[in-house]
């Protein structure tokens, strides 16, 4: 008799742990449900928190480049006008010196100027004209 108690404890203690994993598996499989709706919900307000804040702070970026261009070109500015103060013109003269010499190269290897293609645009308008004038007649 004491073999059979022993055998039915044994078993009952075996349903019981069998019970208890069982019931401890499906806990943690709701838990790891719940974690992936939590992380699926907050997951998506976390995204565009992070986007309205990348946002900002490119805004930020943008305007502080923005400032230090306006305030390197006010640099510039201030630096060309002294330097043209110091040399009494001479700098635009040289610019004017320089621009003649470009100038005459490009001419010189062929190179149609500005003026030139200018004036060949005002031909050929002046030459389309005429070809509609003609085929309306």
């Amino acid at each position: 008799m004491a073999k059979t108690t022993t055998a039915k404890k044994l078993e009952d203690n075996a349903n019981t742990f069998a019970s208890d994993v069982k019931n401890y598996t499906h806990q943690i499989w709701l838990a790891g449900l719940g974690a992936y709706a939590k992380a699926g919900k907050e997951g998506a307000d976390y995204f565009k928190k992070l986007v309205s804040e990348g946002e900002a702070v490119e805004k930020q970026g943008k305007e502080l480049v923005s400032n230090q261009v306006e305030a390197a070109n006010s640099r510039i500015e201030s630096f060309k006008e002294k330097v043209q103060e110091k040399t009494g013109g001479r700098f635009n003269k040289v610019e004017e010196v320089f621009d003649e010499r470009v100038a005459s190269t490009l001419s010189r290897i062929g190179i149609p100027s500005k003026k030139d293609i200018d004036q060949l645009s005002a031909k050929l308008d002046d030459l389309s004209a005429a070809l509609k004038s003609l085929q309306s007649k």
